[in-house]
């Protein structure tokens, strides 16, 4: 975690690489994020890379730019939306699955319920539970 970040985690009895899967992938977002309608990257492309640009709608159907702006494959990503440094995603391998965390710049820190409002819909959709 880097200076003047916050963050929420969540252990998760599950395979890293299921719970990387969900985070990297535009079209699960929704499924996950509280915050997020819709999401798109600009080649068309359904997993985020490095470098990655698209398009996020809030909750609201407000429609922002996004970039990928760190990039470490199966472990770490942090993007800007709006041009703002916003959300960083991590999983950790641990025994008997993985720990997912979520950090946040120490302005956003209201925003960590919502995050792990996420990690705990993350937890159920890895998991394959029903709603």
């Amino acid at each position: 975690m880097g200076l003047g970040l916050r963050s929420v985690d969540r252990k998760m009895p599950v395979p890293p690489e299921v719970a990387w899967r969900l985070l990297v992938d535009v079209e699960q977002w929704p499924h996950w994020g509280p915050s997020v309608r819709r999401a798109v990257l600009d080649d068309g492309a359904s997993r985020i890379s490095a470098g990655a640009q698209g398009t996020v709608w809030t909750a609201v159907g407000v429609p922002v730019r996004f970039v990928v702006t760190d990039f470490e494959p199966g472990r770490r990503w942090a993007w800007k939306v709006a041009g703002v440094t916003a959300t960083g995603h991590e999983v950790i391998e641990e025994s008997g699955g993985c720990r997912v965390r979520f950090d946040v710049p120490w302005w956003a820190t209201a925003y960590l319920p919502v995050c792990a409002a996420a990690l705990i819909t993350i937890e159920r959709l890895a998991s394959g539970r029903p709603d």
